[in-house]
Protein backbone atom coordinates (compact mmCIF):
# COMPACT_ATOMS: atom_id res chain seq x y z
CA UNK A 1 0.00 0.00 0.00
CA UNK A 2 0.74 3.62 -0.12
CA UNK A 3 2.06 5.53 2.68
CA UNK A 4 2.91 9.14 3.49
CA UNK A 5 5.46 8.81 6.48
CA UNK A 6 7.17 10.95 8.94
CA UNK A 7 10.19 10.54 9.84
CA UNK A 8 11.21 12.90 12.23
CA UNK A 9 14.63 14.39 10.12
CA UNK A 10 12.61 16.88 8.02
CA UNK A 11 9.24 18.86 8.16
CA UNK A 12 8.62 16.81 4.81
CA UNK A 13 6.43 13.57 4.63
CA UNK A 14 8.15 10.98 2.14
CA UNK A 15 6.19 8.47 0.03
CA UNK A 16 6.85 4.41 0.24
CA UNK A 17 5.20 1.42 -0.44
CA UNK A 18 4.28 -0.90 2.63
CA UNK A 19 2.90 -4.10 3.58
CA UNK A 20 -1.12 -4.13 4.33
CA UNK A 21 -1.65 -4.14 8.12
CA UNK A 22 -3.19 -7.14 9.47
CA UNK A 23 -5.79 -6.50 11.86
CA UNK A 24 -5.17 -7.74 15.45
CA UNK A 25 -7.68 -9.03 18.02
CA UNK A 26 -10.55 -6.53 18.25
CA UNK A 27 -9.17 -4.37 15.51
CA UNK A 28 -10.78 -3.42 11.82
CA UNK A 29 -8.73 -3.48 8.87
CA UNK A 30 -10.23 -0.35 6.61
CA UNK A 31 -9.78 0.61 2.81
CA UNK A 32 -9.36 4.08 3.63
CA UNK A 33 -11.19 6.73 1.09
CA UNK A 34 -10.23 10.03 3.00
CA UNK A 35 -8.73 11.66 5.64
CA UNK A 36 -7.94 15.00 6.58
CA UNK A 37 -5.65 17.10 7.58
CA UNK A 38 -5.90 18.69 11.03
CA UNK A 39 -3.14 21.39 12.56
CA UNK A 40 -2.29 18.18 14.83
CA UNK A 41 -0.74 17.18 11.95
CA UNK A 42 1.74 19.97 11.32
CA UNK A 43 2.03 20.62 14.67
CA UNK A 44 4.21 16.95 14.48
CA UNK A 45 5.95 17.34 11.04
CA UNK A 46 6.82 20.54 12.92
CA UNK A 47 8.44 19.19 15.93
CA UNK A 48 6.25 20.93 18.08
CA UNK A 49 5.11 17.98 19.87
CA UNK A 50 6.91 15.38 21.74
CA UNK A 51 7.47 11.83 21.26
CA UNK A 52 5.72 10.47 18.29
CA UNK A 53 6.69 7.21 17.23
CA UNK A 54 9.14 7.50 14.59
CA UNK A 55 8.42 6.60 11.87
CA UNK A 56 4.85 7.16 11.81
CA UNK A 57 2.08 7.92 9.12
CA UNK A 58 0.30 10.54 10.08
CA UNK A 59 -3.47 11.52 10.07
CA UNK A 60 -6.34 10.86 12.63
CA UNK A 61 -9.37 11.82 10.54
CA UNK A 62 -10.03 8.92 8.45
CA UNK A 63 -13.04 7.80 7.00
CA UNK A 64 -12.99 4.21 4.95
CA UNK A 65 -14.80 1.00 4.87
CA UNK A 66 -14.41 -2.07 6.67
CA UNK A 67 -12.06 -4.55 4.95
CA UNK A 68 -11.35 -7.22 7.45
CA UNK A 69 -12.32 -7.68 10.96
CA UNK A 70 -9.83 -9.25 13.88
CA UNK A 71 -11.27 -11.75 16.21
CA UNK A 72 -14.12 -10.46 18.59
CA UNK A 73 -15.04 -7.04 16.66
CA UNK A 74 -18.47 -6.42 17.91
CA UNK A 75 -20.35 -3.69 16.27
CA UNK A 76 -18.87 -3.43 12.63
CA UNK A 77 -19.40 -5.87 10.12
CA UNK A 78 -17.36 -6.02 6.19
CA UNK A 79 -18.37 -2.85 3.91
CA UNK A 80 -19.26 -0.55 6.58
CA UNK A 81 -18.39 2.62 6.50
CA UNK A 82 -16.11 3.67 9.43
CA UNK A 83 -14.90 6.69 10.86
CA UNK A 84 -11.47 6.66 13.19
CA UNK A 85 -10.71 9.41 15.31
CA UNK A 86 -7.88 11.40 17.48
CA UNK A 87 -8.43 8.74 20.41
CA UNK A 88 -7.15 5.36 19.67
CA UNK A 89 -6.45 3.37 22.57
CA UNK A 90 -7.36 4.31 26.05
CA UNK A 91 -6.13 2.10 28.96
CA UNK A 92 -9.22 1.69 31.34
CA UNK A 93 -7.94 1.40 34.44
CA UNK A 94 -6.17 4.68 35.39
CA UNK A 95 -8.29 7.01 37.78
CA UNK A 96 -8.80 9.14 34.61
CA UNK A 97 -10.46 6.32 32.75
CA UNK A 98 -12.51 5.02 35.48
CA UNK A 99 -13.82 8.34 36.25
CA UNK A 100 -15.53 8.74 32.84
CA UNK A 101 -12.47 10.68 31.80
CA UNK A 102 -10.46 8.70 29.25
CA UNK A 103 -9.17 11.83 27.27
CA UNK A 104 -6.84 12.70 30.69
CA UNK A 105 -6.04 8.88 30.20
CA UNK A 106 -2.32 8.17 31.70
CA UNK A 107 -1.56 5.96 29.12
CA UNK A 108 -3.30 6.35 25.69
CA UNK A 109 -2.73 5.39 22.15
CA UNK A 110 -3.33 8.41 19.95
CA UNK A 111 -4.32 8.22 15.73
CA UNK A 112 -1.42 9.30 13.80
CA UNK A 113 0.89 9.87 16.25
CA UNK A 114 2.02 6.99 18.38
CA UNK A 115 -0.29 4.75 16.40
CA UNK A 116 -0.37 5.19 12.45
CA UNK A 117 -2.89 6.66 11.08
CA UNK A 118 -4.91 7.91 7.92
CA UNK A 119 -2.48 9.17 5.50
CA UNK A 120 -2.37 5.76 3.46
CA UNK A 121 -4.47 3.56 1.60
CA UNK A 122 -5.06 1.16 4.31
CA UNK A 123 -4.93 1.20 8.06
CA UNK A 124 -5.71 -1.04 11.30
CA UNK A 125 -7.86 0.36 14.44
CA UNK A 126 -8.75 -0.50 17.75
CA UNK A 127 -13.15 -0.90 16.94
CA UNK A 128 -14.02 0.10 20.12
CA UNK A 129 -12.94 3.76 19.20
CA UNK A 130 -14.30 4.21 15.99
CA UNK A 131 -17.32 5.23 15.01
CA UNK A 132 -20.20 4.83 12.25
CA UNK A 133 -20.64 7.99 10.17
CA UNK A 134 -24.22 9.71 9.42
CA UNK A 135 -24.85 8.97 5.94
CA UNK A 136 -25.43 12.50 4.06
CA UNK A 137 -22.21 13.25 4.39
CA UNK A 138 -19.88 11.88 1.62
CA UNK A 139 -16.53 10.62 2.69
CA UNK A 140 -14.83 13.95 1.80
CA UNK A 141 -17.26 15.99 4.04
CA UNK A 142 -17.06 12.85 6.65
CA UNK A 143 -13.30 13.29 7.77
CA UNK A 144 -13.20 16.46 9.14
CA UNK A 145 -16.04 15.74 11.70
CA UNK A 146 -13.39 13.19 13.31
CA UNK A 147 -11.50 16.17 14.73
CA UNK A 148 -12.49 19.01 13.50
CA UNK A 149 -16.15 18.55 14.46
CA UNK A 150 -15.75 16.17 17.62
CA UNK A 151 -12.93 18.74 19.14
CA UNK A 152 -15.03 21.85 18.56
CA UNK A 153 -18.09 20.26 19.85
CA UNK A 154 -16.37 19.15 23.24
CA UNK A 155 -14.45 22.63 23.27
CA UNK A 156 -18.37 23.88 22.84
CA UNK A 157 -19.01 22.01 25.57
CA UNK A 158 -16.86 23.37 28.26
CA UNK A 159 -18.13 27.00 28.01
CA UNK A 160 -21.56 25.02 29.15
CA UNK A 161 -24.75 27.16 28.84
CA UNK A 162 -23.04 30.54 27.43
CA UNK A 163 -25.24 32.13 24.83
CA UNK A 164 -23.00 34.33 23.08
CA UNK A 165 -20.27 32.33 21.87
CA UNK A 166 -16.98 34.05 20.59
CA UNK A 167 -14.81 31.85 17.95
CA UNK A 168 -10.80 32.46 17.38
CA UNK A 169 -9.32 30.85 14.14
CA UNK A 170 -12.30 30.92 11.92
CA UNK A 171 -11.03 27.41 10.60
CA UNK A 172 -11.89 23.53 9.69
CA UNK A 173 -12.93 23.25 13.46
CA UNK A 174 -14.37 26.97 14.29
CA UNK A 175 -16.67 26.65 10.81
CA UNK A 176 -18.01 23.15 11.98
CA UNK A 177 -18.73 24.38 15.85
CA UNK A 178 -20.11 27.81 14.88
CA UNK A 179 -22.83 25.61 12.45
CA UNK A 180 -23.60 23.11 15.85
CA UNK A 181 -23.64 26.70 18.28
CA UNK A 182 -25.90 28.25 15.75
CA UNK A 183 -28.02 25.03 15.95
CA UNK A 184 -28.28 25.04 19.70
CA UNK A 185 -29.77 28.69 19.20
CA UNK A 186 -26.60 30.48 20.39
CA UNK A 187 -24.93 33.93 19.20
CA UNK A 188 -21.62 33.77 16.82
CA UNK A 189 -19.23 36.65 16.87
CA UNK A 190 -15.81 35.14 14.52
CA UNK A 191 -12.56 36.49 14.87
CA UNK A 192 -9.88 35.77 11.88
CA UNK A 193 -6.29 37.08 11.39
CA UNK A 194 -6.11 40.59 9.99
CA UNK A 195 -7.62 40.82 6.55
CA UNK A 196 -8.95 37.45 6.14
CA UNK A 197 -12.14 38.76 4.25
CA UNK A 198 -12.72 35.04 2.85
CA UNK A 199 -12.98 33.28 6.67
CA UNK A 200 -14.97 36.23 7.90
CA UNK A 201 -17.68 35.77 4.82
CA UNK A 202 -17.58 32.20 5.41
CA UNK A 203 -18.42 32.71 9.03
CA UNK A 204 -21.10 34.92 8.36
CA UNK A 205 -22.77 32.73 5.61
CA UNK A 206 -22.33 30.26 8.24
CA UNK A 207 -24.98 32.35 10.38
CA UNK A 208 -22.54 34.38 12.67
CA UNK A 209 -23.65 37.48 14.08
CA UNK A 210 -20.61 39.35 13.53
CA UNK A 211 -17.47 39.21 12.15
CA UNK A 212 -13.58 40.81 12.07
CA UNK A 213 -10.14 40.49 13.31
CA UNK A 214 -8.73 39.08 15.94
CA UNK A 215 -7.48 42.32 17.35
CA UNK A 216 -11.15 43.96 17.28
CA UNK A 217 -13.66 44.06 19.93
CA UNK A 218 -16.87 41.94 19.38
CA UNK A 219 -19.87 44.49 19.54
CA UNK A 220 -21.07 43.23 23.16
CA UNK A 221 -19.40 41.18 25.44
CA UNK A 222 -19.35 37.58 25.30
CA UNK A 223 -20.00 34.96 27.82
CA UNK A 224 -17.29 32.47 26.35
CA UNK A 225 -14.39 32.59 23.88
CA UNK A 226 -13.44 29.42 22.03
CA UNK A 227 -9.59 29.41 20.63
CA UNK A 228 -9.03 27.35 17.80
CA UNK A 229 -5.32 29.59 16.55
CA UNK A 230 -2.65 28.49 18.27
CA UNK A 231 -1.67 31.80 19.29
CA UNK A 232 -0.64 32.36 23.22
CA UNK A 233 -1.52 36.07 22.25
CA UNK A 234 -5.19 35.96 22.00
CA UNK A 235 -6.08 34.48 25.67
CA UNK A 236 -5.28 38.35 26.90
CA UNK A 237 -7.50 39.71 23.92
CA UNK A 238 -10.36 36.99 24.16
CA UNK A 239 -10.38 37.59 27.90
CA UNK A 240 -10.95 41.53 27.56
CA UNK A 241 -13.91 40.66 25.81
CA UNK A 242 -15.44 38.14 28.18
CA UNK A 243 -18.12 39.05 30.37
CA UNK A 244 -17.95 38.58 34.20
CA UNK A 245 -18.04 34.66 35.10
CA UNK A 246 -17.43 33.92 31.23
CA UNK A 247 -14.22 31.47 30.32
CA UNK A 248 -12.15 31.06 27.11
CA UNK A 249 -11.71 27.41 26.29
CA UNK A 250 -8.47 26.78 24.50
CA UNK A 251 -9.45 23.88 22.27
CA UNK A 252 -5.39 23.40 20.25
CA UNK A 253 -2.90 20.50 21.57
CA UNK A 254 -0.07 23.31 21.27
CA UNK A 255 0.04 26.61 21.23
CA UNK A 256 2.38 29.71 21.56
CA UNK A 257 3.60 30.95 24.87
CA UNK A 258 1.03 33.35 27.22
CA UNK A 259 2.01 36.45 27.55
CA UNK A 260 1.81 37.97 30.44
CA UNK A 261 -1.25 40.21 31.52
CA UNK A 262 -3.13 42.36 34.46
CA UNK A 263 -5.09 40.65 36.93
CA UNK A 264 -7.71 42.47 36.02
CA UNK A 265 -7.95 40.64 32.82
CA UNK A 266 -9.01 36.94 34.40
CA UNK A 267 -10.75 39.06 37.70
CA UNK A 268 -14.68 39.03 37.95
CA UNK A 269 -14.34 35.25 37.58
CA UNK A 270 -13.38 34.91 34.33
CA UNK A 271 -11.78 31.52 33.34
CA UNK A 272 -9.30 29.89 31.15
CA UNK A 273 -9.50 26.32 30.51
CA UNK A 274 -8.02 23.87 28.20
CA UNK A 275 -9.11 21.03 26.06
CA UNK A 276 -7.67 17.96 26.01
CA UNK A 277 -8.50 14.84 23.48
CA UNK A 278 -11.96 13.59 23.72
CA UNK A 279 -14.24 10.80 25.12
CA UNK A 280 -15.89 8.11 23.02
CA UNK A 281 -19.32 9.53 24.65
CA UNK A 282 -18.20 12.94 23.49
CA UNK A 283 -17.80 11.23 19.89
CA UNK A 284 -21.02 9.48 19.99
CA UNK A 285 -23.13 12.81 20.64
CA UNK A 286 -21.67 15.45 18.05
CA UNK A 287 -22.22 11.88 15.38
CA UNK A 288 -25.92 12.39 16.28
CA UNK A 289 -26.12 15.63 16.43
CA UNK A 290 -24.55 15.75 13.26
CA UNK A 291 -27.31 13.47 11.92
CA UNK A 292 -30.12 15.57 12.96
CA UNK A 293 -28.89 18.51 10.78
CA UNK A 294 -27.00 18.82 7.80
CA UNK A 295 -23.65 20.92 8.71
CA UNK A 296 -21.89 22.52 5.48
CA UNK A 297 -18.13 21.34 5.52
CA UNK A 298 -15.66 23.39 3.48
CA UNK A 299 -12.85 21.41 2.15
CA UNK A 300 -10.26 21.92 0.35
CA UNK A 301 -9.08 18.48 -1.53
CA UNK A 302 -5.94 17.02 -2.03
CA UNK A 303 -4.75 13.78 -3.47
CA UNK A 304 -2.23 11.66 -0.61
CA UNK A 305 0.26 12.22 -2.68
CA UNK A 306 0.11 16.36 -2.15
CA UNK A 307 -0.24 15.66 1.66
CA UNK A 308 2.94 17.80 1.61
CA UNK A 309 1.28 20.58 0.01
CA UNK A 310 -2.13 20.69 2.02
CA UNK A 311 0.37 20.99 5.05
CA UNK A 312 1.79 23.92 4.07
CA UNK A 313 -1.50 25.88 2.91
CA UNK A 314 -2.65 24.79 6.46
CA UNK A 315 1.10 26.52 7.71
CA UNK A 316 0.79 29.49 5.95
CA UNK A 317 -3.06 30.28 5.87
CA UNK A 318 -3.78 29.90 2.68
CA UNK A 319 -6.72 27.60 3.24
CA UNK A 320 -10.45 28.91 4.55
CA UNK A 321 -12.46 25.65 5.78
CA UNK A 322 -10.49 22.00 6.13
CA UNK A 323 -8.15 20.39 3.84
CA UNK A 324 -8.94 16.69 3.27
CA UNK A 325 -6.78 13.54 1.45
CA UNK A 326 -8.68 12.35 -0.91
CA UNK A 327 -7.25 8.15 -0.89
CA UNK A 328 -9.65 6.46 -3.40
Amino acid sequence: MRAMLFDGSTTFLREQELPDPVPGAGQILIDIHACGVCRTDLHLVDHELEHPKQPVIPGHEIVGTVAGLGVGVTGFVLGDRVGVPWVGHTCGHCRYCLSARENLCDDPGFTGYTIDGGFAERTVADSRYCFHLPEQYSDIEAAPLLCAGLIGYRTLSMAGDAQRIGIYGFGAAAHIVAQVARHQQRTVYAFTRPGDHAAQQLALRLGAAWAGSSADAPPEELDAALLFAPVGALIPLALRAVAKGGVVVCGGIHMSDIPSFPYAFLWGERRVVSVANLTRDDGLAFMRIAGETHLEIKTTTYPLTEANQALSDLRDGRLTGAAVLAVR
